[in-house]
C-alpha cells in the first residue's frame, strides 16, 4: 500500500535515507522534517506496518536549497522534482521504487508536464540509471554537485 509518511514514520525514514549514502546525501532529523515540510509529496510504499520505501518530490517555488533541484527550476516552469526516493534492501528488486513512481505520476499528472530527478553517474549508481531508463526518463544535462564529488544526470520524463 502506498499511503503519505507521518511525523511517526520519520526515524523510519531517516534510517533508510542514511543507510542508502552515498546515492543519496546524509540527513539528519532536523534535515528530513524540513525536507516533509516543504514537498509537494511524501509518500510511503508500506506492508504490515513496515515501511518499504519512501519518496519525497518537490514542485516550483518550493523553498529547497538542493542544486540539483535549483538545475531543473531554472530551466523549467512545470515540473515535480523527485528529490529521494528509497528502498530498502529487503524490498529492493520487488517493484516498490515502481509503485511509489506510479503513484507519484497519477498524483501529478493534472497538475504538472513532467517528472525530473537525477541519478549519481560518479560514485556510479547503475542500477538506478537503469531503472530511471525503462520508465522513460531521458538524460537532459549533466552537472558536478558537492563540489566536485559528485557527478549526477538530470532526467525528465513528461507526463502529460
Amino acid at each position: 500500500m502506498i499511503r503519505d509518511i507521518t511525523p511517526m514514520d520519520l526515524p523510519t525514514v531517516l534510517a533508510l535515507n542514511n543507510a542508502a549514502v552515498p546515492h543519496v546525501n546524509l540527513l539528519s532529523l532536523a534535515d528530513l522534517t524540513r525536507i516533509a515540510e516543504g514537498t509537494a509529496y511524501f509518500r510511503a510504499a508500506v506492508t504490515d506496518r513496515t515501511l518499504l520505501g519512501f519518496l519525497a518530490a518537490f514542485l516550483p517555488g518550493a523553498a529547497y536549497e538542493s542544486e540539483n533541484y535549483r538545475w531543473f527550476e531554472t530551466r523549467y516552469d512545470d515540473f515535480v522534482y523527485i528529490d529521494r526516493i528509497v528502498v530498502a534492501p529487503e524490498a529492493s528488486g520487488k517493484g516498490v521504487a515502481r509503485r511509489l513512481y506510479n503513484d507519484l505520476e497519477s498524483a501529478m499528472r493534472d497538475r504538472v508536464e513532467a517528472m525530473t530527478c537525477e541519478v549519481n553517474i560518479r560514485p556510479p549508481n547503475p542500477g538506478s540509471v537503469e531503472m530511471h531508463r525503462r520508465f522513460g526518463f531521458r538524460e537532459v544535462g549533466q552537472q558536478e554537485t558537492g563540489g566536485g564529488a559528485k557527478r549526477v544526470s538530470l532526467l525528465r520524463k513528461t507526463i502529460r
